[in-house]
């Protein structure tokens, strides 16, 4: 099986679609090439033109896949030079029709068109493992958000009661880009002995997964959709750090979902005495829509 990955260039596209990449050679044998795709407008021209200069020197694919509005059209081109079955991931800008498949979160309401897999939430390449430590533990910190407001005092509050609770654990605690620069310095003093602070700035390539696979706790600002998803993924017991509300938005849907289907608990939900359960399911929307584009591509069911 031959794969094409059109990329834009952004890492939360880049993740969704390695992810997915990664779930598919693991069920079939195979190789992802990765193609960086032209601007819209000249893939459009490409598109019209009938060619895709990019692949001209690769095997021809089964599967191209892309994520992000600026890859369409370079999507449509390859498919239109080379063959293959386009695969687009979250509600694309152009007709469902356009393409193969859509795999679209459920916060999105998309349609129920034959070509649409609805997924919850963000895919990622996390992979669940045996060797988390229910005595290690993770915060993931974000910030400042389109979907929520910000509270550096009551998140940092809630950080030092969740460690000082739980001596037993060794917990690391992460921040993001998006972490506004004044959380740490705020956080209550002094800090628990089982709290070690790891600003971004400090983790390297691979750091996150390393750390998730590690860890049998996570607890994930509200914000960081990315993260929460990761953090199931990787089957830790996960724990939602509560902000205040913006606005009622399809991110701020799709975590209320998480919470009704007992995926993660919430932290006054902890604070009446619940502990945070370990998984009892699986999470892992990537094998999950890998399995169903093979079989679909079996069953002839892209057309």
């Amino acid at each position: 099986m031959v794969i094409w990955r059109l990329t834009d260039g952004k890492p939360g596209h880049e993740k969704q679609t390695l992810g997915l990449a990664h779930a598919l050679l693991r069920n079939r044998d195979g190789e992802c090439f990765d193609l960086a795709a032209p601007s819209r407008a000249a893939s459009l021209m490409q598109w019209v033109q009938g060619r895709f200069p990019e692949g001209i020197h690769l095997p021809a694919p089964d599967i191209l896949l892309a994520a992000g509005h600026a890859t369409h059209f370079a999507l449509l081109a390859a498919r239109r030079a080379y063959g293959g079955k386009t695969v687009v991931l979250m509600k694309p800008s152009l007709p469902l029709s356009c393409f193969d498949l859509c795999v679209i979160p459920e916060h999105d309401n998309p349609s129920p068109h034959r070509n649409v897999i609805r997924v919850q939430g963000v895919l990622n390449d996390v992979q669940a493992s045996p060797s988390a430590s229910p005595d290690r533990g993770l915060f993931l910190i974000g910030g400042v958000s389109n979907h929520y407001g910000w509270d550096d005092s009551a998140v940092g509050a809630a950080v030092m009661e969740i460690a000082r609770s739980t001596p037993q654990v060794s917990w690391q605690l992460t921040t993001s880009r998006r972490t506004p620069a004044a959380f740490l310095a705020a956080l209550p003093q002094p800090l628990p002995d089982n709290l070690k602070l790891v600003p971004h700035t400090a983790t390297g390539p691979g750091w996150l997964e390393q750390a998730l696979v590690e860890s049998g706790q996570v607890w994930v600002t509200e914000d960081s959709v990315s993260m929460l998803y990761e953090a199931l993924t990787a089957g830790a017991g996960v724990g939602l750090l509560r902000l205040p509300a913006a606005r009622d938005t399809r991110v701020r849907r799709g975590v209320r979902k998480l919470i009704e289907n007992d995926w993660v608990t919430p932290f006054e939900v902890w604070r009446s005495g619940e502990p945070l359960p370990l998984q009892q399911r699986e999470f892992n929307e990537a094998k999950q829509v890998a399995e169903q584009i093979l079989t679909s591509l079996e069953n002839h069911a892209i057309t």
